[in-house]
């Protein structure tokens, strides 16, 4: 019998999450719009057999944004270029439902399936931050369970319009002048309650079928989506019991939508911080959280609070109640915060600070970090993880010096199983409604 493997994403942010990351004496200032910097991530993460590169996305700042935030590429172009210099990596970008439109959208992500040979994969989001209707000359940011229901009927439309033409629809046959197969092209006339299209789309199905779905919301909504819809899930939790506790929970629901466990990868995002000691990593750890002053981070907690105010609240007070607030935005990781900050009587000060700059549920010398892995992995924690450096060097580091580690206790390739992201990730290719199949399409 085959050993289950890990599956390994990695998540690059130019010059990162951190609000004052940019600083760090080893990071590129302009990364987020430093192709060059992309580029090395890529090639790097593709050299660690890694399955997918993964671009998060939003579509509203203002002056106390996160650095990155401020100055960076649009994911489908940054993926675009990606395609054309790699050859096996998956690539995984972010993009709203609630500020795009079906027939757009999958063109673009079908086009990058077409550009890799089949390596795309689209970051389905609801966009949390109210600003970014005044972005899109709309009058309101819909609430969170109406986000929800739109992506669902997004999805609805897009997966449909991937299913315009049969995989064998183009003939491009010179001698008889027939290029298509009229019989294996369907029109969607899709008609529900926020979209009206039509169809077909004008281009052909992938390699793969269509583009890994991956999702992020760990709300209930969140969650009752991915289980309907997703191939995976991007999700955050910091502790093993509770991330074996969503593990569960998500894989539970899938048979109500006649989902067998195997269909939905759980990959919880980790940042890692290496040291050849512990205390070499602690060094690393207070090296990035020292650059942070309090007004950054009272900044970046403000955003997952709709860019709430805080520096009107006394630092060293109990964390101010703050009532139904953050729960039209970022409503798992309000909803986080403010459980933890009553539980454990933390101030505002305490909250910004490992808001701004969490420590790492993953840090310390490259053994201790692959035991970590292996320990989440076997017990039913995760599928996988979407890896990020804690510092400017914590990717390579973690390629270089983790990576080997888990090679050799069989838990990890050595080399791509297959050339698209569907076949590294073991998913199968999603059948063609109009096409009869017998079983599921594997490749």
């Amino acid at each position: 019998m085959t050993q289950k493997t890990l599956k390994l994403g990695a998540i690059i942010q130019g010059v990162g999450g951190n609000m004052s990351a940019w600083r760090h004496p080893e990071a590129i200032a302009d990364a987020s719009i430093n192709f060059d910097y992309y580029r090395q991530q890529a090639l790097k993460a593709e050299s660690g057999k890694f399955d997918f590169l993964f671009i998060a996305d939003g579509l509203y700042i203002n002056e106390k944004s996160i650095p990155h935030f401020l100055n960076r590429f649009e994911p489908i172009t940054l993926l675009s270029a990606l395609a054309a210099i790699t050859s096996r990596i998956g690539l995984v970008g972010t993009l709203s439902t609630s500020y795009s439109e079906p027939f757009t959208v999958a063109r673009q992500f079908s086009s990058i399936d077409h550009i890799s040979g089949g390596r795309a994969g689209w970051n389905v989001v609801t966009s949390p931050l109210e600003g970014s209707a005044r972005n899109y000359s709309k009058p309101e940011h819909p609430s969170h369970p109406e986000r929800y229901k739109i992506a669902d009927e997004y999805l609805q439309v897009t997966k449909g319009l991937w299913d315009s033409w049969e995989e064998d629809a183009f003939v491009r046959d010179k001698e008889s002048g027939v290029f298509f197969d009229p019989d294996k092209l369907h029109t969607l006339h899709y008609q529900g309650e926020h979209f009206s299209v039509q169809g077909p789309l004008n281009i052909g199905r992938s390699r793969q079928g269509q583009p890994v779905i991956f999702q992020a919301g760990s709300s209930e909504d969140g969650k009752n989506l991915a289980a309907k819809e997703a191939d995976a899930v991007f999700t955050r939790h910091d502790s093993l019991e509770k991330t074996v506790g969503f593990y569960r929970d998500l894989k539970g629901r899938l048979a109500q939508y006649g989902r067998a466990a195997d269909e939905l990868l759980i990959l919880p995002g980790i940042s890692v911080i290496l040291g050849q000691t512990d205390e070499e990593a602690e060094r690393k750890y207070w090296q990035v959280a020292k650059l942070v002053t309090i007004e950054n981070a009272i900044d970046y907690l403000g955003r997952y609070f709709e860019h709430h105010d805080f520096s009107q609240y006394a630092l060293d007070e109990p964390f101010p109640e703050l009532g139904e607030l953050g729960e039209n935005s970022f409503r798992s990781t309000t909803d986080s915060i403010k459980r933890n900050a009553r539980q454990h009587q933390l101030t505002l000060r305490e909250v910004a600070l490992q808001a701004a700059t969490p420590r790492p549920t993953f840090i310390g010398t490259p053994e201790h970090v692959a035991d970590q892995l292996q320990q989440w992995f076997e017990a039913g924690a995760a599928d996988g993880f979407i890896v990020g450096g804690g510092t400017p060097q914590g990717l390579a580091e973690f390629i270089d010096q983790v990576v080997p580690i888990l090679q050799a206790r069989g838990l990890y390739r050595n080399e791509y199983e297959a050339d698209t992201l569907r076949g590294n990730l073991g998913l199968n290719i999603p059948a063609n409604r109009y096409t009869p199949h017998t079983s599921p399409v594997t490749r």
